[in-house]
């Protein structure tokens, strides 16, 4: 073969490669913006797909059932129902001083406590904020109607998140919890997430007058027999308050779990 002829070739086998190196570029740079643009345009607070919900979703229920037994184990033990404490280092610092108290068996995030781990929301199920304990709700169907329970609460999720878990529960939707009023020292408000001031801790337990979640809820199930709400235990509520004090603002969305009935 004529050395010009294999060298011409040569050179467009070269230039068949730089071709198809070029393409397959451009192929990738074009999923990238798919991906990019189909990112921006979900909507807030529902940026991670499905599967990832559910399993976030999981997550978050692992945890509640977590702090629950944490609960019952401290119980068990023979403590009081006011003795119980959140404190945590990471925690908020109405809940106490972890290392100012003496006799940490009433602390849930210790080992001689309650022995649950003191863990962050997952990312993408809520704006941050951290997991909150109260006692001035009654949920439709658990302990007495006169008396709070002891209820977990993450803030502030959002309303995919919402809808998810309350699909997970068996639910009708999302549960309202009124939230016309904000919580204070001496009222318990009318929503499961009470804010700073109805932090579970030395000074702020049970509250003697109680928020009762709307029993008469379409999303509530209820019995077909007595037309009574089943128990919620677990679920997602939406209020219509802000726990900083303003009301009448968008709805809130909270999700709950019942670590103790009274």
């Amino acid at each position: 073969m004529d050395k010009s002829y294999a060298s011409f070739l040569h050179h467009r086998a070269d230039e068949r490669g730089n071709v198809l190196f070029v393409i397959l570029i451009a192929v990738a740079l074009i999923g990238l913006l798919t991906a990019a643009i189909s990112k921006t345009n979900r909507p807030e607070g529902n940026n991670i797909d499905s599967e990832t919900l559910v399993l976030r979703a999981s997550e978050v229920q692992r945890y509640a059932s977590e702090l629950e037994r944490g609960i019952a184990y401290m119980m068990q033990n023979g403590l009081s129902e006011s003795d119980i404490r959140f404190a945590h280092y990471d925690a908020d610092a109405e809940y106490g001083d972890l290392d100012a108290d003496s006799d940490k068996r009433d602390q849930m995030f210790h080992r001689e406590g309650g022995g649950a781990n003191y863990r962050e929301p997952p990312t993408g199920v809520n704006d941050g904020s951290a997991w909150e304990f109260y006692g001035g709700t009654h949920v439709p169907g658990m302990g007495r109607n006169d008396r709070a329970e002891l209820v977990a609460v993450l803030p502030h999720v959002t309303q995919a998140f919402c809808d998810k878990i309350n699909t997970l529960n068996g639910q009708n939707g999302t549960m309202d919890d009124d939230g016309g009023t904000s919580a204070s020292a001496s009222n318990e408000g009318s929503c499961v997430n009470m804010g700073a001031v109805g932090r579970f801790d030395d000074s702020t337990q049970f509250y003697t007058t109680i928020n009762t979640m709307d029993e008469d809820s379409a999303s509530f199930m209820h019995d077909n027999n007595t037309s009574a709400a089943r128990p919620a235990p677990q679920g997602c509520v939406t209020c219509a308050v802000d726990t900083n004090g303003a009301n009448g603002v968008s709805d809130e969305h909270h999700f709950y779990h019942v670590l103790m009935t009274r």
